[in-house]
Formats: structure tokens, C-alpha cells, sequence
């Protein structure tokens, strides 16, 4: 039997760091102790990274870079709302930076970042924190199981 290789409908299993051009670290699935499970061909992925880890072999390893388009996008200037302070609790920790979550009309919740507080106006960002930015992956493949 030969060694399985991540093709279109893989289940790859992986440990990664993502990291900012600056050397930042913006993401680690090894500082969390969880791999990540990713499904190749099922939409969740960009295709740029698909296409840089199609044919890894478990216990591979690989570093590259996407730019913002083939990463998480450009920032949408439509993704930033103001809303009214009084839409918030009380003691809501509105610091400039804070990520908190917020439930959408069908009860999904969805990350924004706290942009600006002014008067009773609280700027928020619901743009994915890595929009517009270029990302380096480190990733290591811990298992392939082909799907049917």
C-alpha cells in the first residue's frame, strides 16, 4: 500500500502556528494542545492553501505565506458597525482591542473587536482579525484519512 498523500477529499489533521510578517504569532494549534481537522474540497479552506499542502505525507512539514486574498481576505469596510452603547451589559469591557462575541439574527455567534468607543457610539469590527494581512503557516501533518 502506497503512503497516503493529502489529495481533494482528504481529512488532514495538523498542528500549525500562523504568523504575521513581523514574526508575531497570531495562532497555534500546538500552544492549544488540539490539532486542527481540516477537510480538503469542502469550502472551509481558501484554495491557495489547499494548493500549498496537496501531496504532504504525514509527518511532513512546510512553511509558506499567503497574502490577504488567499488567506482571510481583504478588511470589508461594510463589516465595521457603530452601535449604540446601551446595546451593551453594564459591565461589558469595552476597551479598544477587546474581541467579544455577538449573536446574529439566526443565533449564530460571530467575533468582533471593540474599534472605538466614543460618547455612545462603540465602533465594531466583525472583519476576521487577520484581514488584510499577509500570514505565514508552519504546519505539520499528523494524519490523512482519505474520505469515500
Amino acid at each position: 500500500m502506497s503512503e497516503l498523500v493529502i489529495e481533494n477529499n482528504s481529512q488532514v489533521f495538523v498542528h500549525f502556528d500562523v504568523e504575521m510578517l513581523d514574526g508575531t504569532k497570531a495562532d497555534s494549534t500546538r500552544a492549544h494542545g488540539k490539532p486542527a481537522r481540516l477537510t480538503m474540497g469542502d469550502g472551509s479552506l481558501s484554495g491557495a492553501f489547499e494548493v500549498a499542502i496537496k501531496g504532504m505525507k504525514k509527518g511532513e512539514k512546510r512553511r509558506f505565506s499567503l497574502d490577504a486574498n488567499q488567506a482571510f481576505g481583504e478588511a470589508n469596510p461594510d463589516n465595521i458597525q457603530h452601535l449604540d452603547r446601551g446595546q451593551f451589559a453594564a459591565d461589558a469591557d469595552l476597551s479598544e482591542g477587546t474581541i467579544m462575541a455577538f449573536s446574529t439574527p439566526d443565533g449564530n455567534q460571530v467575533p468582533g473587536i471593540i474599534r472605538e468607543v466614543a460618547g455612545d457610539s462603540v465602533t465594531v469590527d466583525f472583519n476576521h482579525p487577520l484581514a488584510g494581512q499577509t500570514v505565514i503557516f508552519d504546519l505539520e501533518v499528523l494524519d490523512i484519512i482519505q474520505r469515500g
